[in-house]
C-alpha cells in the first residue's frame, strides 16, 4: 500500500461517478453519505527482556449509508471500485422504500486543522522503536531491585477519511495516533503487584519516545505498582469517596456520558431521557464533550458524517442542557448535530458518541477536600468498569486507592471497587476541586461493538454516600 496521501476519487473512483450512485442510493431518502477510509496501523511489545509481538496492519474500503426515518440500510465493501459501489447502492436503497423523505442539509464547512497530518508511523524507524523499548525496561529493572518483569507497547497509526456528501460537498480528514504504554510487576516477600500507565494522542511518536516522556511513564508506573505492594485489604461499606483528577474521569465516561448520547435519549432508554431542563446534578456540576482540543485523543476535526466537531456544554451548574448527535438522532429529535457521529471502520455505521468528555472546574483545594473527607478513601486510578445505561448503575475498580480516616491519608488500599448510579452520584457531589485535568491519553470506549478513541477529564471530586466494596468492614477501627 502506497505512502501517498489517500486520494480515492484521483486514483480509483471517477468522483461524478461516484456521486451520481450515491445519489442513487439516497433517491427519497433524509440522509445518506459515501465514506471511503484507508487506515495503518504498527504495534510492538515488548515484554520481559524480549519483543513479544509486532504487527503491521493496513486496510481501506467504503461505507455507503440511506437513512430514511429511523431506518438505515448500510452497505460496506474492502474494494473500492465502481463496481463494488454499484452492488452497494442496491442494499443502501433498502431504507429508502418508497421514498418520500427530503434530504438534511449538509454541514458546514470548516477549516479547523486540530493535528497534523503526517503518518507517526514515519517518526522513528523499527530499530529505533525496540531499543527505546530496550531502554525502557533496563531503566526500570535499575529503579528497584524488586522489579520482576517490564511491558511496554508502542503503538501508532494513520487514518486518512473522504466522506462524500449528495450535494457534492467532500471532506477530507487525516487522524493520526500514537500511544506508550508501560506495565510494572513488582515482588517482594512473595507478593507481586503490578502498576501501568501511559500517554499519547493524535500527535507524533517522537515526543513519547523521548527519554524525557519515557522515563517519567516507566517511574509512574513502577510507583503505582510500589503502592500496591503495600496495599492493605479495601473496606466494604457506605462511605464518601474522594475522586482524583484526571483519569478518574473514566467514571464520569461510563456512568453518566454514555447516558447523555442522543440515540439512548431518543429511545427513552437512558436514565437521563426527558430531563432537559431539569436538575440532574447538584450545583456547580458542568460537563462537557468537546472534540475541538488539539492532540487530544477523542478530537476530531470533523466527525465520520462531515460535521465539523464541537464544544458542546451537557450539564450546565447541575441542569441538563443537551445531548451528544449526529445526523439521525438530531433529525429525529429536532435539534441540530453535535459533531458526535463516529464509527470505528468504514466497515460500521455511525452512531452518537463520546470525543472528549470531563467537568469543569470549582472552586476548592484539593488537599483540604480530602481533609474534609472523616471516614472514605481517595480513590486516584481506576480499571475496567460495567455500567447499566437505562438506570445508570455501575461498578468500577480502583487500581490506586488509600483509606482516609479524620482527614487523613492512611495506607493504600486492594481490591476497592465503588458503587453507585450515575444519577444520583451527580447529585451527591459535595466537592469540586480546582484542578481539572485530562488524562494522558489512554483511553478507548466501546459501544454496540465498536471501539473508538476517547479523552476523559475531571477536578478532584468530593462525592458522598457511594458503595465501597472490598474485604474489610468499614466500621472496624484501625
Amino acid at each position: 500500500m502506497t505512502d501517498a496521501p489517500f486520494r480515492p476519487f484521483e486514483t480509483t473512483l471517477d468522483r461524478e461517478n461516484a456521486l451520481a450512485a450515491l445519489r442513487d442510493a439516497v433517491a427519497g431518502a433524509d440522509d445518506g453519505e459515501l465514506f471511503l477510509e484507508r487506515r495503518r496501523s504498527e504495534t510492538i511489545a515488548y515484554d520481559d527482556g524480549r519483543i513479544k509481538a509486532a504487527s503491521y496492519d493496513a486496510s481501506e474500503g467504503f461505507g455507503l449509508r440511506s437513512v430514511r426515518g429511523e431506518a438505515s440500510a448500510f452497505a460496506h465493501s474492502s474494494e473500492i471500485s465502481e463496481s463494488a459501489l454499484r452492488r452497494a447502492v442496491e442494499t443502501a436503497r433498502l431504507a429508502v422504500g418508497g421514498g418520500g423523505g427530503v434530504l438534511d442539509a449538509p454541514p458546514r464547512a470548516t477549516n479547523a486543522k486540530l493535528y497534523s497530518d503526517a503518518s507517526p508511523m514515519d517518526d522513528a524507524s523499527f530499530p529505533v522503536k525496540i531499543e527505546t523499548m530496550r531502554e525502557i525496561d533496563a531503566f526500570t529493572r535499575d529503579l528497584d531491585r524488586r522489579v520482576v518483569q517490564v511491558s511496554a507497547t508502542v503503538a501508532a497509526s494513520m487514518q486518512e477519511v473522504e466522506i462524500l456528501r449528495p450535494d457534492g460537498m467532500l471532506v477530507r480528514d487525516a487522524r493520526p495516533m500514537a500511544r506508550l504504554f508501560v506495565s510494572v510487576i513488582v515482588e517482594d516477600g512473595g507478593r507481586r503487584e503490578s502498576g501501568a500507565t501511559g500517554g499519547g494522542g493524535r500527535m507524533g511518536l517522537s515526543g513519547l519516545i523521548d527519554p524525557g516522556f519515557w522515563k517519567a511513564t516507566a517511574r509512574e508506573a513502577l510507583r503505582i505498582a510500589l503502592v500496591n505492594l503495600r496495599a492493605e485489604p479495601a473496606p466494604a461499606g457506605e462511605m464518601d469517596v474522594a475522586l482524583g483528577a484526571g483519569w478518574p474521569g473514566i467514571l464520569l465516561h461510563e456512568a453518566v456520558g454514555h447516558g447523555l448520547e442522543g440515540d439512548f435519549n431518543r429511545k427513552e432508554t437512558s436514565a437521563f431521557s426527558g430531563l432537559l431542563g431539569q436538575r440532574v446534578a447538584a450545583k456547580g456540576v458542568t460537563v462537557l464533550d468537546d472534540g475541538t482540543l488539539p492532540e487530544r485523543r477523542g478530537s476530531l476535526s470533523v466527525d465520520d458524517e462531515g460535521t465539523p466537531s464541537g464544544r458542546n456544554v451537557l450539564i450546565e451548574d447541575g441542569i441538563l442542557v443537551g445531548y451528544m448527535q449526529d445526523r439521525q438522532n438530531a433529525r429525529l429529535m429536532g435539534v441540530a448535530p453535535t459533531g458526535n457521529g463516529r464509527r470505528q471502520s468504514y466497515a460500521h455505521i455511525p452512531m452518537p458518541r463520546m470525543t472528549n468528555t470531563y467537568m469543569l472546574d470549582g472552586d476548592a483545594e484539593p488537599d483540604a477536600m480530602v481533609a474534609d473527607l472523616q471516614d472514605g478513601i481517595h480513590a486516584v486510578g481506576f480499571g475496567g468498569g460495567q455500567v447499566d445505561i437505562t438506570n445508570g448503575k455501575f461498578v468500577f475498580s480502583c487500581t490506586e486507592a488509600y483509606r482516609v480516616r479524620n482527614g487523613k491519608v492512611g495506607a493504600p488500599v486492594k481490591g476497592a471497587t465503588l458503587i453507585g448510579d450515575g444519577p444520583t452520584a451527580l447529585r451527591k457531589i459535595k466537592a469540586i476541586g480546582n484542578d481539572m485535568a485530562l488524562d494522558p491519553g489512554i483511553g478507548n470506549c466501546g459501544k454496540a461493538g465498536q471501539w473508538v478513541p476517547v479523552c476523559v477529564g475531571q477536578p478532584t471530586l468530593l462525592m458522598g454516600g457511594l458503595t465501597v466494596g472490598g474485604s474489610e468492614d468499614a466500621s472496624r477501627g484501625g
